[in-house]
């Protein structure tokens, strides 16, 4: 039998001290993803994780939610086992009330990057009620379409061909859809965003002694176009090449603006906006990328 209080003495405060963790039953973080799991699985999985967490909802509260089991939800949140079927992964999707649209793009990518069959994607999209419209906040929207254009020409750049290019686009803007609140809490949107698509650029160029490969760039300059003569168009591209090769191997940002300045024909006022730096640091990077490449480059059918 409890005791009662001394008269005077104030009631205990079980409230959390400022700055204390929160109670490990409180958004428990789920076991970590396995090893195995794709990088493209990963893309939907991590920001599901992360939803998850700072939902609060336990893993019990989830099971009532998605109406899946506990076992089947922490293999699908830790990647473990079969690829997961769209039923459960909406199921979580819903619980968690993040847009489903962006989200199923990311599930079918990865779904073919777990080698399923265009009829086994079907078959689980089908199996779940249709979605409703897609609705992407405004201001997503709004910046997809001011930026799609030279993130394309960017992509294409390092990834030559455009269905290569345009996936990646997508897969930026999905991504970004999913963690637009993330988005809007950074420093600087635009920026975020930038970082974003290079990773997934530079996640499928090719790679030359650990940077990325633009050689062949050197193939679609318009002065080799314009070079009758063989030997002289070879040894032109081979200069090219050389020259494409060197602009990989620049710091990241001074590659950035360099490779949308020059070999995407962005205008210069242009770049500040894309990559999310201000003009001045954007021309000083432009400054010292065009300083190396001169040191290294003197020769006049480098220049354009």
């Amino acid at each position: 039998m409890k005791e009662p209080e001394e008269p005077g003495t104030p009631e205990q405060d079980d409230s959390d001290p400022p700055g204390a963790e929160p109670p490990s039953r409180r958004g428990r973080p789920p076991e970590p993803i396995g090893d195995g799991v794709g990088a493209a699985h990963r893309t939907w999985l991590e920001p599901v994780r992360s939803r998850l967490v700072a939902s609060g909802l336990t893993l019990d509260e989830l099971v009532g939610l998605s109406g899946y089991s506990k076992t089947r939800l922490s293999e699908l949140l830790r990647g473990k086992g079969y690829y997961p079927g769209w039923e459960i992964t909406y199921s979580v999707v819903k619980a968690l009330d993040l847009p489903p649209w962006p989200l199923r793009r990311l599930w079918t990518a990865a779904a073919r990057e777990a080698a399923k069959n265009q009829g086994w994607i079907e078959n689980r999209i089908q199996a779940v009620q249709p979605l409703g419209p897609e609705q992407p906040p405004v201001a997503h929207l709004a910046f997809t379409q001011a930026l799609r254009d030279p993130y394309n020409a960017y992509a294409r750049a390092f990834l030559q061909a455009d269905g290569r290019a345009q996936r990646a686009v997508r897969e930026t803007f999905d991504i970004l859809w999913l963690t637009w609140d993330e988005a809007l809490a950074s420093a600087d949107v635009q920026r975020h965003a930038w970082q974003m698509l290079r990773s997934r650029v530079m996640a499928r160029a090719l790679q030359r002694d650990g940077h990325p490969d633009l050689r062949q760039a050197a193939f679609y300059t318009v002065a080799q176009a314009g070079i009758a003569d063989i030997a002289a168009r070879k040894a032109h591209i081979d200069t090219m090449a050389d020259f494409f090769d060197a602009v990989a191997r620049l710091p990241q940002d001074q590659m950035d603006v360099i490779v949308l300045s020059h070999l995407c024909g962005i205008q210069p006022a242009a770049v500040p906006g894309i990559v999310g730096l201000s003009p001045a640091m954007t021309h000083t990077l432009d400054h010292h990328a065009r300083g190396a490449l001169n040191d290294l480059y003197l020769r006049t059918d480098t220049r354009e």
